[in-house]
C-alpha cells in the first residue's frame, strides 16, 4: 500500500543530443503514509484516541483510526523535511463524519479541506508552494468535535524531499514460505524465508496474529507465538522492514492449532533414542528417514556464557536455524523431540539458574523454541534439589509438562546411587509426578553385561516401590525407562546386540514406560582401534542396527 514514487528522469535523444526531463513531483515524502507499521513517524493528541485497525481500509491492510472526545478534535500529525520555493501535493483517503487532511508552517496560512464521507473513502487533496525559508511542514488529519470516530489511509505528500529525508524509499520483498507448527497446548513455532531489500540489510520482521499489531521477531528467520490457548487455532502474517522503515507487506496468513489442554500421558512418546543434537550429523530427518523411527531426545540444553540462559552444549543458541528447522521437518513428518538438559558436563541450567522462578523460565523457554512439551533432567552431577523439583513441579502444574530424570546407576544389585534416591523422594514429597530413567551403563558388575542391565532396572524398581508405596507394581513399571549406551562404554563394558534383544525383552514383558539409548549418532560400525567414540559404537555392527532393535519395543 506505499504509494511513494521513485523520482524519474526521461532521457530523451533529439538529432543526436540528449535531453534530461525532470517530472514536477518526485515522491511521497511521507513516513508510513499507510499506516502498515502502527502509527511510526505520527503523533496523535491526547484525546485522539488514535489506534490502528484493520477494517475499514482504503488499501493495504492498515489504515488510522481517531475519536475526538471533548475539545480535542482527535489530530494525527508528522513534521516532513521539504524544499524551500517548491510545489507540492498532499492528498489522502479519508472517511467520517467531518474529516480535514491540511499542512501548517508552508511559509503563509494553513492548507487544509476536508469532507463528509460516513459510509465510504473519499480522497482529499490540496496543493501548496513553500516559502523561500521553508524546510519543515506538518501534514495533519482530524475530524471534529462529538463527529464520532473516522478514519484516513493512503496519506501522500507528494514533491521534493528536503535535507535529511531518506533516500530509500524501497520496501523489501514480502517474506516467503510461512509455516506454523510445532503445537503446544500455549505456543506455536513459526519459520519463513529470507525477505531481501535494495539497501542490503533487512533491520527486522514483524508478525501479526490474527491482523493484530505486529511483533518483531528481530532478523530471525523464526518466532514462537506463546500465551495462546489450547487446542484453538490461529492464524499468522509476516513482514519485513529494512533500516529506513519501509516495511513490506505482508505475507498470506497461514493458520496453526494449538495442541489440547489436557495433560498427556507419562508414556505418550515410549522410545526416543538420545541425538547430540549440537553435530550436524546425524539429522533428525536424516535419521527418521533411514529408520521410520520418529521421536528423539535432544542432548543437551546448558546454561550459555551469560549464565541462565539455554543453548545447546551451552554454546549454540536454542532457536539455530539448522536445528529449529531440523526440528519443525521431523513434526511435520508426525515425529516430534524430547528436550534433555543436564548430562555429563555442564553447565547445567539447574546450576545457573539462581532460583526456581529462573529455571522455569529457562525451561519454558528451550521447550517452547522447539515446540514439545516433554522435558528429560540428566542428572550427573549434585545440584539444589528442592530448587529443582520446586520448578519442575510448577512447569508440570501449568502445562502438565511429561517429565523424566535421567540417573545413575550405582551397581546391578543396588540401582540408583543414594542422591538420585533423594532426587526422587523429594520430587515424591512435592507431588511431582515423573518417569525414573536409570542409566544402564558404566556400572559395577559381574557376570554377563546383558543380564546386569536388566538386574539394574529391577533394582530401580524395588526403589521405587519404597518411594511410592502406594502405587501398584504395574503402575511402578509404568513409570519405568531404560536407557542403556550402545556398544562401548565408557567404563569397559560393552552392549552388544545380543544385550539389546534381551533388555528389549525384558522391556516388552514387564510393559516400562520408555526405551531410549545413547546414542543415535553411535549407531553405525565400529571406530578404529575400539574406542569409545561420539560417531560410532566402538563394535562391529550395520548401520542403524541398534536404532532398528529397539524399534521392537511395543510398551
Amino acid at each position: 500500500m506505499n504509494l511513494r514514487r521513485l523520482a524519474a528522469v526521461a532521457v530523451l535523444a533529439i538529432g543526436g543530443t540528449m535531453l534530461a526531463a525532470t517530472p514536477a513531483h518526485a515522491a511521497n515524502i511521507a513516513t508510513n503514509p499507510g499506516f502498515e507499521n502502527d502509527l511510526a513517524g505520527w503523533s496523535c493528541t491526547a484525546g485522539a484516541g488514535a489506534t490502528v485497525v484493520s477494517s475499514p481500509v482504503h488499501g493495504g491492510s492498515k489504515a488510522l483510526q481517531a475519536t475526538p472526545q471533548g475539545s480535542d478534535t482527535g489530530r494525527c500529525q508528522q513534521t516532513v523535511s521539504v524544499k524551500p520555493s517548491s510545489s507540492y501535493t498532499l492528498s489522502g483517503w479519508v472517511r467520517g463524519g467531518y474529516v480535514f487532511l491540511g499542512v501548517s508552517g508552508t511559509g503563509t496560512t494553513d492548507q487544509n479541506t476536508w469532507t463528509s464521507s460516513p459510509s465510504a473513502y473519499s480522497q482529499l487533496t490540496r496543493t501548496f508552494t513553500t516559502g523561500a525559508s521553508t524546510k519543515t511542514v506538518t501534514i495533519y488529519v482530524n475530524s471534529w468535535y462529538g463527529q464520532g470516530a473516522y478514519q484516513a489511509d493512503d496519506i501522500v505528500l507528494d514533491g521534493p524531499p528536503g535535507e535529511g529525508t531518506p533516500t530509500d524509499i524501497t520496501p523489501p520483498t514480502v517474506p516467503t514460505g510461512l509455516t506454523v507448527g510445532g503445537p503446544t497446548s500455549s505456543s506455536l513455532n513459526l519459520a519463513w524465508s529470507a525477505s531481501t531489500d535494495d539497501s542490503g540489510r533487512i533491520d527486522r520482521y514483524e508478525v501479526s496474529r490474527d491482523n493484530g499489531n505486529p511483533v518483531s521477531a528481530g532478523t530471525a528467520l523464526s518466532h514462537t507465538a506463546t500465551g495462546l490457548s489450547p487446542d484453538t487455532t490461529y492464524g499468522f502474517r509476516v513482514r519485513a522492514c529494512d533500516g529506513s522503515g519501509n516495511c513490506s507487506a505482508y505475507s498470506s496468513s497461514v493458520s496453526g492449532k494449538t495442541s489440547g489442554g489436557t495433560v498427556p500421558p507419562p508414556g505418550e512418546i515410549r522410545y526416543a533414542p538420545y541425538i547430540d543434537i549440537t553435530m550436524a550429523t546425524p539429522s533428525l530427518v536424516g535419521a527418521a528417514n533411514a529408520t521410520g523411527v520418529k521421536n528423539y531426545t535432544l542432548a543437551f540444553a546448558l546454561g550459555d556464557s551469560s549464565g541462565c540462559n539455554p543453548a545447546w552444549g551451552g554454546t549454540i543458541p536454542v532457536d539455530e536455524p539448522r536445528i529449529i528447522n531440523d526440528v519443525r521437518a521431523l513434526q511435520a513428518q508426525g515425529g516430534q523431540v524430547i528436550v534433555a538438559t543436564g548430562g555429563a558436563q555442564g553447565p547445567y541450567l539447574e546450576h545457573t539458574c539462581g532460583t526456581s522462578a529462573a529455571l522455569l523460565t529457562a525451561y519454558k523457554k528451550v521447550l517452547d523454541t522447539v515446540g514439545t512439551n516433554h522435558l528429560d533432567v540428566d542428572v550427573e552431577a549434585s545440584i539444589d534439589v528442592n530448587k529443582v523439583n520446586t520448578a519442575l513441579k510448577q512447569l508440570q502444574a501449568e502445562r502438565g509438562t511429561v517429565i523424566s530424570y535421567t540417573l545413575r546407576i550405582q551397581g546391578q544389585d543396588y540401582g540408583l546411587d543414594p542422591f538420585s534416591v533423594s532426587i526422587l523422594q523429594d520430587a515424591a514429597a512435592k507431588g511431582l509426578d515423573v518417569i525414573v530413567n536409570p542409566m544402564l551403563m558404566d556400572f559395577g558388575y559381574s557376570g554377563n553385561w546383558g543380564s546386569a542391565l536388566i538386574s539394574a532396572a529391577e533394582a530401580t524398581l524395588k526403589q521405587m516401590k519404597g518411594i511410592w508405596p502406594a502405587k501398584t507394581d504395574a503402575q511402578l513399571r509404568k513409570r519405568l525407562g531404560l536407557t542403556p549406551m550402545i556398544g562401548k562404554n565408557d567404563t569397559g563394558s560393552t552392549t552388544t546386540q545380543a544385550d539389546a534383544r534381551s533388555l528389549l525383552n525384558w522391556a516388552n514383558s514387564n510393559h516400562v514406560a520408555y526405551i531410549g539409548f545413547w546414542s543415535a549418532g553411535r549407531d553405525n560400525g565400529g571406530c578404529p582401534n575400539g574406542q569409545v567414540s561420539p560417531t560410532c559404537s566402538g563394535i562391529s555392527q550395520s548401520p542403524w542396527e541398534f536404532t532398528t532393535i529397539f524399534k521392537g519395543f511395543t510398551g
